[in-house]
């Protein structure tokens, strides 16, 4: 697997020039209920990108991008959000960086508050010619601490996961919900933090979620492929709920 992590310049040049694409998983600190890490959606992040690079060597996985939009889960203690703002900059100048070099960079998203940020980045991108996609996971589920995002940690690291603890929050629809998390976030319908219900999470249906995304990541590589770098404007890839975050989590595409 290629990381750029403990990697020197000259052998990531050699890789830039034959054709791979920067993944960079971009995630979140926020809570995640009582049973769930507050690192949870950068930890899903990192696992989808490492085991798409597991299978195509063209990916090379970049550290991720640990802070994100999480202002709708202020007031639990251990989310650090930058803003909407920040997000969009920070997405804007690491692109922009990362395309010097590389041909492809992709902006690997689960988490569902940066979807306004990563939208407006990838608008700028575009504008600009530059080869960036941004990609979400087709996942369906809870919106947010729930069945799906405890499978995949159960996944992922069994041992930061307090099972004990998992109990459901709030089970309304995201369209239910919306109005009420614009208006008071997370906290003033679940206290908690859970929307949905974390039962019946397992591991083996985390590494299923894990190796699909993976898969899917994967094709829309192969997609960009066959696209030559300066044709191909700034999109996203992947549809359906994705269970990591509330804002702009509905459909998983960036509008």
């Amino acid at each position: 697997m290629n990381r750029l992590a403990g990697s020197a310049w000259p052998d990531l040049d050699r890789l830039a020039t034959s054709g791979a694409v920067l993944v960079i998983p971009v995630g979140a600190t926020e809570q995640h209920g009582p049973h769930l890490p507050v690192t949870t959606d950068t930890d899903i992040a990192v696992a989808v990108v490492e085991a798409a690079a597991a299978l195509d060597p063209r990916l090379v996985v970049a550290p991720a991008v640990a802070y994100g939009s999480s202002g709708e889960h202020d007031g639990f203690t251990g989310t650090l959000s930058i803003g909407r703002d920040v997000t969009e900059e920070l997405l804007v100048e690491l692109a922009r960086s990362a395309s010097r070099d590389f041909g492809r960079v992709v902006l690997a998203c689960t988490h569902g508050g940066n979807a306004a940020p990563l939208a407006g980045a990838l608008d700028r991108l575009a504008a600009e010619g530059r080869p960036v996609t941004g990609w979400w996971p087709r996942w369906s589920g809870d919106l947010h601490a729930g069945r799906t995002e405890t499978s995949l940690m159960l996944a992922i690291d069994p041992g930061r996961v307090r099972t004990g603890r998992a109990s459901a929050g709030d089970t309304r629809s995201y369209a239910e919900l919306l109005p009420l998390l614009e208006a008071g976030g997370v906290r003033s319908v679940s206290p908690s933090g859970v929307l949905g219900d974390p039962a019946g999470a397992g591991a083996d249906e985390g590494r299923r979620l894990i190796r699909a995304a993976a898969a899917d990541l994967v094709a829309v590589v192969a997609e960009l492929a066959d696209h030559p770098a300066g044709g191909h404007a700034s999109g996203v890839h992947g549809a359906g709920v994705h269970a990591s975050g509330v804002d702009g989590a509905e459909s998983g595409v960036v509008r």
